[in-house]
């Protein structure tokens, strides 16, 4: 929930009343329904307000899926986790940062996220004020609070403290600076009470909260000031941060597949709320993630570790690249040692029978000593070539290549260069692989930039057939004039494209390898650029392919039918078009985008 979600809660109850009446036309069905679907909701306003905020959506439920039965249970931040660790919840609707952190310690995962009145848009909803009270004239900025008392929720608080700690460690501040900080916990209107008595010089709350207070008559607004205040078009309250994604509903590893389909369809589809909540596509939380990773918190707390133990976790890969080669070092150190030993054991012998020959074979025999230490050096230089006669193909391959080679005593310096230089190109694609996957969320900020449009579809196909063991073949037709780019966010692009190059894999499942081809098309069509991907498939129906882009409509068994309609949002984002058309005269389908061209971008 975003943090306007708490301004005018007394709605929500005439709104619950409404809706409570509208069920009443629906049949009961409870009493054939299964048991019920447990939702965990993070009341970081207490158990009442969360009551009126989150028992709308419960009724929608219950009236959009009448053989189920869904309650609430109301959480802090440490109870909600337990509650998942235990799976004692199906879905669970908290915010941003504390999502962020089940995702990655239990793999929940976002089916909705909440579209909140008086916010720029979902995926920025959610601030921090860091408030004092009017009459301190010392205050005004972050920096002012070196030496002074703040108070906060707690260190995990998203809006309550997370978020103003990265706005601090901007400006130079860190906690130690405080003369105190104090963690007061939930409900969060203690902390603005502590600033009102002058038990705290500041104190970090939810951007709105200050608002909703004062709306409410529990304080005078005018009471109060944000430290460091920020302007952002479309939000009206005070801030003293960015904005971050808004509340997810999240469903967890043992919720129903079909459950979770059903409930996302029903939140999507309900209307907005009289105040205009409502819910929509699953945001991405990549902004969140960079927080994290700034402040080194969440999953991203080892990186402040420094122990060998997380070293070796960070950098197993070259470790033990690193303990394969000198392995081999050494066992090939050791046969050469011991061929030099048995070569000199019999030098000594042959040196011992020709002391006892006549002086006049000295000179020959200096002469056959000569030569057989000419045969040691040559045997030793063939053992060489030997070992370096293998290349190390990618790096496990070439690696146990050149162990094996080394243990038979073959290798040539042409040999040992060539290896390494492929051991360096695959570890340099494995690089570029993990750096791309890494947000296509859940749910980063956009980030557009001006790149060749070719170059954008060759990573995407590059990172295909990476990702899908056995993926078809894709060619690509270009088209385009000479040096076409487009100003777009690349890795939503590629989101696009690897969507579209995995629904075409999966329509030529069935073909013969060698049948199963992709062609992408890049052209200029006036003022846009055209990319067609085109399949070889068995095609779709005319009403399946009326209803392609529809949310939840899909032709796959295990499938969610959210990737072409998000794809489709994209596209229309950037000020292009998606549609499918059915290939003339032969099997298969080809999805068409356009985007606009370089010199009509604004």
């Amino acid at each position: 929930m975003s943090a306007t979600s708490v301004r005018g809660h007394h709605w929500r109850a005439l709104f619950l009343g409404a809706l409570v009446a509208t069920l009443a036309l629906f049949p009961a069905a409870h009493s054939q329904a299964g048991p019920p679907v447990r939702i965990g909701v993070l009341a970081f306003l207490g158990s009442e307000v969360a009551l009126s905020v989150w028992s709308p959506v419960v009724a929608h439920l219950e009236a959009a899926l009448p053989e189920r039965r869904f309650t609430l249970a109301y959480y802090d931040i440490a109870g909600l986790r337990e509650a998942v660790r235990q799976q004692e919840v199906d879905f669970v609707i908290t915010n941003s940062g504390q999502y962020v952190a089940l995702e990655a310690e239990f793999g929940v995962s976002r089916i909705a996220t909440l579209d909140s009145p008086g916010v720029p848009s979902p995926f920025r909803a959610i601030g921090s004020a860091v408030i004092a009270r009017a009459d301190r004239r010392d205050l005004n900025a972050l920096p002012d609070l070196r030496g002074k008392r703040v108070a906060a929720v707690s260190e995990d608080a998203f809006g309550g403290f997370q978020v103003a700690w990265r706005e601090f460690r901007r400006q130079g501040v860190e906690s130690e600076d405080f003369a105190r900080l104090d963690f007061l916990g939930f409900p969060m209107p203690r902390i603005v009470t502590a600033v009102a008595r002058g038990q705290a010089d500041a104190g970090i709350v939810r951007a709105c909260l200050l608002e909703e207070l004062a709306r409410d008559g529990s304080i005078r607004l005018a009471d109060f000031k944000v430290l460091s205040p920020r302007r952002v078009e479309g939000f009206a309250c005070g801030l003293s941060s960015e904005l971050y994604p808004d509340w997810p509903i999240a469903t967890l590893r043992h919720t129903d597949l079909r459950l979770a389909k059903g409930v996302a369809t029903a939140l999507l589809s309900m209307p907005a709320s009289p105040a205009g909540y409502a819910w929509t596509v699953p945001a991405d939380y990549q902004a969140v993630h960079e927080l994290f990773r700034d402040l080194q918190i969440g999953p991203y707390s080892y990186l402040r570790e420094n122990t060998l133990q997380v070293l070796a976790r960070r950098y197993w890969p070259f470790l033990l690249f690193f303990f394969a080669a000198l392995a081999g070092w050494v066992m090939h150190t050791v046969r050469i040692e011991q061929q030099v030993h048995a070569r000199t054991a019999a030098l000594r012998a042959a040196l011992a029978q020709r002391d006892a020959a006549e002086a006049g074979m000295r000179a020959h025999r200096e002469q056959l000593d000569h030569l057989s230490r000419l045969s040691v050096l040559g045997e030793l230089s063939g053992t060489l070539a030997h070992e370096l006669n293998q290349p190390l193909a990618a790096i496990g391959n070439y690696a146990q290549s050149l162990v094996r080679r080394v243990d038979s005593g073959r290798y040539t310096p042409a040999i040992l260069a060539e290896a390494s230089r492929e051991i360096a190109a695959q570890a340099e694609r494995a690089g570029g692989i993990v750096r791309r996957i890494r947000a296509f969320a859940s749910k980063r900020a956009a980030v557009w930039e001006k790149r060749p449009l070719v170059e954008v579809v060759q990573e995407a196909t590059a990172l295909f057939g990476a990702m899908l063991p056995g993926a078809p073949r894709v060619d690509i037709d270009d088209r385009l004039p000479v040096g076409a780019a487009v100003e777009a966010d690349v890795l939503q692009m590629q989101q696009v494209l690897l969507n579209l190059l995995k629904n075409a894999a999966d329509a030529m499942q069935d073909l013969p390898p060698n049948e199963r081809v992709i062609e992408v098309t890049l052209e200029q069509t006036g003022h846009h650029y055209r990319i067609a991907v085109r399949d070889r498939g068995a095609g779709l129906s005319p009403a399946s392919a009326q209803r392609l882009f529809e949310p939840f409509f899909t032709t796959k068994p295990d499938g969610m039918g959210l990737g072409l309609s998000i794809c489709k949002t994209i596209i229309e984002a950037h000020g292009g078009r998606l549609w499918a058309e059915a290939n003339a005269g032969t099997p298969g389908m080809t999805f068409i985008f356009t985007l606009p061209a370089d010199d009509l971008v604004p």
